[in-house]
């Protein structure tokens, strides 16, 4: 009889790593259990032992064959295992079944992670994103949970009001209290993303932003503090990361923008957790530049691009079918990737193979040269960002009422003011600026009348284009 499986913590447990391999799936060829292994080691599993085998299709009520399952179960009985972990998601039934076959305590991916993440989770939003997103998990296993716990009926095998037993009872007051808690989440989950959705729309109307993406350990917060002052937890682990920090990144020349760290992506990632985290990840889809960090370093760096670029599109459509009135001017940032660790490279051929597939691709190494100057590539990358940022410079008349100083103060502090003519309640700087930055001040609703050195009527592209939706 299943026992009810309220334990499924795997810190300092002896664990074996299992995986059936079905013609679609994605995983590293050169070192398969590779990221599965890191995860165990940062839930504080020990490994001892992988376990494979090839399918084309997973087995409905074990997901591994059965001869399989009586080999994995004897190879933890060998090293002593007395968890096993799947990479992948199984049912309820399945990892009861399992259990059932082998003896040893089942976790599978999302389990997993939810526990890494639970752990690592500090801040009230962070620890509230994780909990819910346990509880979406959870709800649906609630009956294999509590599979101890068998429907009592009378003699006959008569159903019916007055026949449900203690365990039928305890499965529904399981449910709903898990419904309860759900919608107390849900609700202080939401006033908390409302509150930093609008903070985020704020700060795009202020400043131009750049976002820090990519797949966990690639990187980013040790970039995030090489071009700030930020102090983001930075280690060689996964998700050292939970909570995104925006900090001011100075690109010299008086200019400043806003830039932002996230949570990491792991393929396969929870659909629970990503939908809980996406108000995290709200300061890198409202950017207006995206940097991707991609450890070049790595085997799987191919697959790791692939799921970082899957994970934003997701989250793009969430946003463009959202009909949140902060989302109406929203555009897809613009991407830029950068090779990050190519110092740690025998030569530059990994470099130069990425470059070519992806244009725009930027070397670079985060971490800082042992004089403490930057690393390799950060001189290039903040020269490229405010060319973005700036657009093409050049001297124009820009025409303002006198009234609004915080418009003049602005193109004082972002341009170079070469000149000022005063009129009937009006001034005209003459400025070395960039197109995008006026572009800019009248999206916020600047008052501007521009002209070029010869008096000839300037236009603008717009800093944003409205997103059509259903129904607009």
């Amino acid at each position: 009889m299943a026992k009810e499986r309220t334990e499924l913590d795997v810190a300092s447990e002896r664990a074996v790593l299992a995986a059936v391999r079905l013609p679609d799936s994605k995983y590293d060829q050169r070192d398969p259990f590779g990221e599965l292994r890191a995860l165990a080691e940062q839930a504080g599993a020990i490994v001892v032992g992988e376990c494979t085998q090839r399918l084309e299709r997973p087995v409905a009520g074990t997901y591994m064959g059965v001869g399989k399952l009586g080999e994995l179960g004897a190879l933890c009985e060998e090293l002593g295992a007395t968890s096993v972990i799947f990479d992948h998601d199984l049912s309820p039934r399945q990892i009861a079944n399992i259990e059932k076959k082998t003896g040893r305590k089942i976790v599978d991916r999302s389990e997993l992670i939810l526990d890494i993440f639970a752990g690592r989770a500090t801040t009230r939003e962070a620890q509230l994103q994780v909990e819910l997103a346990q509880l979406e998990y959870t709800f649906p296993r609630l009956r294999a949970m509590w599979d101890h716990l068998e429907r009592i009926v009378g003699g006959g095998g008569l159903t019916g009001i007055g026949t449900r037993g203690p365990g039928e009872q305890q499965l529904e007051i399981d449910r709903r209290l898990v419904q309860r808690r759900k919608l107390a989440l849900q609700r202080e989950l939401a006033e908390i993303q409302s509150r930093r959705r609008r903070e985020v729309a704020a700060r795009k109307r202020e400043h131009f932003t750049v976002g820090i993406v990519g797949y966990t350990n690639a990187g980013k917060s040790t970039l995030f503090n090489a071009l700030t002052a930020g102090g983001a937890y930075a280690d060689d682990r996964l998700f050292a990361t939970l909570v995104s920090r925006t900090r001011a990144w100075d690109l010299g020349g008086g200019l400043e923008v806003m830039l932002s760290d996230t949570v990491g992506f792991v393929r396969d990632i929870p659909h629970h957790l990503v939908a809980s985290f996406r108000a995290t990840l709200e300061e890198a889809t409202h950017a207006d530049v995206l940097l991707i960090v991609l450890d070049v370093s790595d085997e799987g760096a191919e697959m790791q691009f692939g799921t970082v670029n899957a994970v934003l599109d997701d989250l793009f459509e969430q946003i463009e079918t959202s009909g949140h009135e902060e989302d109406r001017l929203w555009a897809r940032p613009e991407r830029i990737l950068l090779l990050n660790k190519c110092d740690l490279l025998n030569d530059n051929a990994a470099v130069l193979a990425w470059q070519g597939a992806v244009p725009g691709a930027m070397a670079i190494s985060a971490l800082a040269r042992d004089d403490g100057t930057p690393g390799l590539g950060i001189d290039a990358l903040r020269a490229r960002v405010r060319a973005i940022a700036t657009g093409d410079i050049g001297v124009f008349d820009v025409t303002v009422p006198l009234s609004d100083s915080r418009t003049v103060h602005m193109i004082e502090t972002r341009g170079q003011v070469l000149e000022r003519t005063y009129g009937e309640g009006v001034v005209t700087l003459r400025a070395r600026i960039g197109t995008r930055q006026l572009a800019h001040l009248r999206s916020l609703g600047a008052r501007l009348e521009l002209a070029d050195e010869s008096g000839k009527p300037v236009e603008l592209e717009p800093v944003a284009k409205a997103v059509r939706r259903p129904g607009w």
